[in-house]
């Protein structure tokens, strides 16, 4: 792969072909519909979104697009049924290209790593207060 240095998404889009690039706004758009606050970046050149943390992060290949993140115990087995049939790891899931985009897979996927990532701030809030009081 070339060497590359994307600034923003559009720059990162702008790379594939508008087939793909279309699927990617796709992604792009049920995110920010879903998580209206969560900053857009480039983290390891590759599209990504934080509120209250890393959210998830997507990036495209020849034959599919990814959907990543480190998945909690939590999420895998919230999950089970409606992934069974892609090819994923403990941090990635791979969505043909040949196949129809998962909008509403996508929406829950989000949702659900939305919702983890608040529970892990407020949980985190107490613990900060507890150790300034020290």
């Amino acid at each position: 792969m070339a060497k590359t240095d994307f600034k923003t998404v559009d720059q990162y889009h702008a790379g594939f072909p508008p087939e793909t690039v279309e699927r990617l706004e796709t992604i792009r758009g049920i995110i920010h519909k879903v998580a209206p606050k969560a900053e857009e970046v480039i983290s390891y050149q590759i599209p990504a979104f934080k509120t209250d943390g890393w959210l998830i992060y997507y990036s495209a290949y020849k034959a599919h697009i990814t959907l990543s993140y480190p998945w909690t115990a939590a999420f895998l087995a919230h999950f089970k049924k409606e992934l069974a049939g892609y090819k994923m790891s403990k941090s990635a899931i791979q969505l043909p290209l040949n196949e129809p985009l998962p909008d509403a897979l996508i929406k829950k996927i989000v949702q659900f790593r939305l919702k983890e990532n608040k529970e892990a701030a407020q949980a985190a809030k107490p613990a900060a207060k507890k150790a300034m009081a020290k």
